[in-house]
């Protein structure tokens, strides 16, 4: 039997598949008609959770594209929801299928390896290799991977050569001591001066400092140190006395977080519609001594709780902690492994997870700066995104149009029309508009008249709507601007807002309450560019036309100078400096000797304040 997702109907092949699915933990993948992986996903119960995608309506829109572009389902049954976890990461790792969660990680930053090989290297990389070594990090501050690095290498003799220390090849006697050897740097196992049992206990000891157990390090050294003394052994026990003050030494250096909390990890995570952004703190002896961050990118609408799972498992793998409690800000959907989860709500804990909270808040930030830089398109579209979010829109607010109103006391009533095209003034398009329906200081009228001529216009040439109208005024000017809306049977089919000046407020239509928006948000920001350009655009208009009228008027008032004379003269020479400025003989030519004379002898008169007159 077919099951339909609005206009798809799901084959029965793949139904019946689903049907005998069994009620195990384990893995599913779905391909497409091209044989390409798409999604994978893990599960408790491989039929209910599979069987939700094709019984289900899909939660959102990306789901449905996804669900009708399934052509097989492949599972694999695992013991536990743990197995199912770690199998499920790895095959996103091995095929990044196009639907599943994006990891954006610190791979870049500096990793300390401990080499899988007999006589093991450590040493820095910024590349894993999965061969068996271990890695302890990622460092993400320079400070910090360096202090460990002249640590260890301060504390201990480890090799830094890439010989094949095998036993045949040391037996053999292939090698011979290099540099490092005879400048004290090295024992020389390569000729076997020094046994593999002895540097082993070496290597042990700095995994210990990597892993942050560096207390454990000290208390082994001091009983070596007590035991070498009481032997009378006391260079060597200088030699480790040494050795614990500088470990001491870098052990005050760690940031001490906690008196109480010995060995916790701790995982936040804070995300928007696109990404989500998770700090891991590693907590040893009440001392911070890890830090990581990773973004994950969504692509299905992922719940916090789910990329928690993905984040736990991802992290933990990585830096191969052994914490039995971890302290989370969402308790994950899955909890890879056995371990204590705890949601703190009080106490050193909840400081803790204070603390990394704000280091995930910094790396958000860190993320979306490095984004705009590399991409300023991608920043305007996050801002509209936000935009559309904040405002409730129903679509994407490319283009803007915003008006406002000029006036002083109601003389030359003037109104301005800016428009912004994703995110960027669109100089061009901006009009000016000289109120004509209506007198005095009344803005509502005049706000109402100049959406009615705008919009009217627009419909007559067949040019599209805006996304969203502003209009610089609180509820009188809102409601004026919807009258004229309704006049032209638009309303609903372009989004309309208020904003007013005092307190910032967000009108929409029918709603008698504002929204107040944080006054450091984006969306804000850019609602309050686009009405202060509105603004300066309709002032500087005004400015003109009342400049125009001043100079004018002074014309008018001469006896034998009509209107006609004074349009004419204003089209040639601009204004009254020019007709001041321009030759007797041109004024002349455009209007007549004897009106020229007069023009140019009041305007004589009037600047100068003088007799001074053109003769005849």
């Amino acid at each position: 039997m077919n099951t339909r997702h609005s206009e798809y109907t799901i084959p029965s092949r793949l139904l019946n598949k689903v049907a005998a699915l069994p009620d195990l933990p384990g893995i599913y993948q779905f391909v497409d008609s091209e044989g390409s992986l798409i999604y994978v996903g893990k599960a408790k119960n491989l039929k209910k959770r599979v069987s939700s995608y094709f019984h289900k309506r899909p939660d959102n829109a990306k789901t449905a594209l996804m669900i009708r572009k399934i052509q097989e389902i492949n599972t694999v049954v695992v013991d536990s929801e743990s197995e199912a976890l770690l199998l499920e990461n790895n095959l996103i790792k091995e095929h990044q299928p196009r639907y599943n969660v994006l990891m954006r990680d610190d791979k870049t930053f500096p990793w300390i390896c401990v080499r899988n090989e007999p006589f093991p290297r450590v040493f820095t990389t910024r590349k894993m290799i999965r061969d068996g070594s271990r890695y302890y990090g990622p460092y993400t501050s320079g400070k910090i991977w360096k202090n460990m690095v002249d640590l260890i290498r301060s504390l201990y003799k480890i090799r830094t050569c890439s010989l094949n220390l095998g036993p045949r090849q040391i037996a053999e006697g292939k090698y011979r001591v290099c540099l490092e050897y005879h400048i004290g740097n090295c024992l020389g196992p390569c000729v076997g001066y020094q046994t593999e049992e002895h540097y082993l206990e070496q290597v042990q000891q700095i995994e210990w400092i990597l892993k942050g157990n560096t207390i454990g390090v000290i208390r082994r050294l001091k009983d070596q140190m007590n035991k070498l003394a009481e032997e009378y052994h006391f260079e060597r026990a200088a030699e480790l006395k040494e050795r614990i003050g500088m470990l001491e030494k870098f052990q005050a250096r760690s940031t001490v977080v906690s008196q109480t909390i010995r060995h916790v990890d701790v995982f936040s995570i804070i995300s928007d519609d696109r990404a989500a952004w998770v700090n891991y703190l590693k907590i040893l002896d009440g001392a911070l001594v890890q830090a990581h961050s990773i973004e994950l990118g969504k692509k299905l609408d992922e719940s916090d709780a789910e990329l928690m799972s993905i984040a736990l498992t991802e992290i933990r793998n990585l830096v191969q902690s052994d914490a039995t409690e971890v302290l989370v800000s969402v308790r994950p959907e899955f909890i890879p492994g056995q371990m204590k989860i705890t949601v703190p709500q009080r106490g050193e804990k909840r400081i803790l997870m204070a603390l990394s909270l704000r280091n995930a808040n910094h790396f958000r930030l860190e993320r979306q700066k490095e984004l705009m830089r590399q991409n300023p398109a991608q920043r305007v579209e996050r801002k509209l995104m936000q935009l559309q979010k904040d405002l409730r829109l129903s679509v994407l607010p490319e283009r803007i149009e915003c008006f406002d109103n000029s006036n002083i006391q109601g003389s030359h009533p003037v109104a301005a029309c800016v428009v912004f095209v994703k995110g960027i003034p669109e100089k061009k398009a901006y009009r000016h508009f000289n109120i004509k329906s209506v007198s005095g200081p009344d803005d509502y009228a005049s706000m109402e008249e100049v959406i009615l001529r705008r919009y009217r216009r627009m419909l007559d040439e067949g040019a599209d709507l805006p996304d969203l109208v502003i209009v610089d005024g609180g509820k009188g000017q809102l409601a004026a601007a919807l009258n004229s809306f309704e006049e032209l049977g638009i309303r609903g089919r372009t989004a309309i807002i208020g904003i007013a000046k005092r307190l910032e407020e967000i009108y929409f239509p029918n709603d008698p309450v504002p929204l107040y928006l944080d006054k450091n948000s984006e969306s804000l920001r850019l609602i309050q560019q686009i009405r202060n350009e509105a603004h300066r655009f309709g002032i500087g208009h005004h400015r003109k036309r009342r400049e125009k009228s001043l100079t004018a008027s002074s014309l008018e008032n001469i006896p034998g100078i009509g209107e006609k004379t004074i349009q004419r003269l204003f089209t040639a020479f601009g204004g009254i400096s020019g007709i001041k400025r321009a030759p007797f003989g041109k004024v002349a030519e455009l209007i007549g000797p004897v009106k020229a004379r007069v023009v140019m002898n009041a305007i004589l008169e009037t600047n100068n304040g003088t007799n001074e007159r053109i003769p005849e």
